[in-house]
């Protein structure tokens, strides 16, 4: 919503003027800003956990999907990146790969890429194309006796090269993970707030039918303040309080953080932000698809509100 918004900075000093605690100790803040977003939502996506950081929030959501699903291997798209914990850096391939490399946990499957990718924009279903490559996944790895906890995926890809997944690519693979005992978790830590303009949560491109199961949210959502935020559903949620080892969180959902999380969303509702985002978007868009019929190193111009990828090619 921009550097030093004034409506962030007052809701922060404000708040900071008042009262800022460990958030074990209760205040309205936190449920007043988790019933706004559920209001962005679907229904069924109505349980909240607060954190610090995106990362935080990708860890947490393996650990929720791993205690509901009582299962361990995590589906990742190649190029992925979710963060730096050590948790994260395992299902990253951006990063593990010049690390300690691949977990036998972990499954790497194709980028949905249809410019660059295994199936491309000629080819007569990519879509189910793709999807059948993580159903191939899946069914290998129950060969060798491993059960799959997640698919774990950003909405759109953003380090992997700025990829829009064809629609109807996530209905598909979620059929596929659901059978086999996991759960579909979104990362809109860099695509989420309204950022691709039409809708509020990148994951909504893929049709109405499409609801993730877990859906992680960082980066915009403090407007630079650490705050995060993981989305889950009521049987997920209840899976993980079973344990008897609650979830703790010092910081997370503290009243400072909550009052610019509440803030953050007033501002885009204030200020249009989604329609501005489609409008510069287009128009962006507009520009440099003329820049690429003056230029052949420009092979590919794609996005979705301001989430633009430009293919440069030899």
């Amino acid at each position: 919503v921009g550097h030093c918004h004034p409506d962030i900075v007052k809701a922060a000093h404000e708040q900071n003027q008042l009262l800022n605690t460990n958030s074990p100790y209760l205040h309205d803040n936190l449920v007043d800003y988790a019933e706004r977003l559920s209001k962005t939502l679907p229904e069924k996506l109505c349980i909240f956990y607060f954190l610090n950081s995106g990362s935080e929030a990708n860890d947490l959501a393996l650990r929720l999907a791993r205690q509901y699903t009582k299962h361990e291997d995590v589906v990742v798209l190649d190029h992925a990146y979710h963060g730096h914990l050590t948790s994260l850096i395992d299902i990253s391939p951006y990063k593990f790969r010049n690390l300690e490399g691949q977990k036998e946990w972990v499954h790497v499957a194709p980028v949905p890429d249809t410019y660059r990718g295994l199936f491309r924009e000629d080819h007569e279903d990519s879509v189910t194309a793709y999807a059948d490559e993580v159903k191939n996944i899946i069914e290998h790895a129950h060969k060798r006796g491993r059960k799959i906890a997640a698919f774990f995926v950003e909405s759109l890809p953003s380090v992997g090269g700025q990829i829009i997944p064809p629609a109807g690519y996530f209905q598909k693979v979620a059929e596929h993970v659901h059978k086999a005992g996991g759960v579909f978790i979104a990362d809109e830590i860099q695509v989420g707030f309204g950022r691709v303009g039409k809708h509020f949560w990148a994951f909504q491109l893929q049709g109405e039918d499409f609801i993730p199961d877990i859906v992680t949210m960082g980066k915009p959502i403090g407007n630079g303040h650490p705050l995060a935020c993981v989305a889950t559903t009521k049987e997920i949620a209840e899976a993980f309080a079973a344990t008897g080892v609650e979830y703790f969180n010092t910081f997370g959902g503290n009243p400072v953080s909550c009052a610019i999380g509440l803030a953050v969303l007033d501002v885009i509702e204030k200020e249009q932000l989604q329609a501005h985002a489609t409008e510069v978007g287009n128009y962006l868009m507009k520009i440099l698809k003329e820049q690429q019929l003056k230029h052949p190193i420009i092979g590919d111009v794609r996005g979705c509100g301001l989430f633009i990828g430009v293919d440069l090619i030899k």
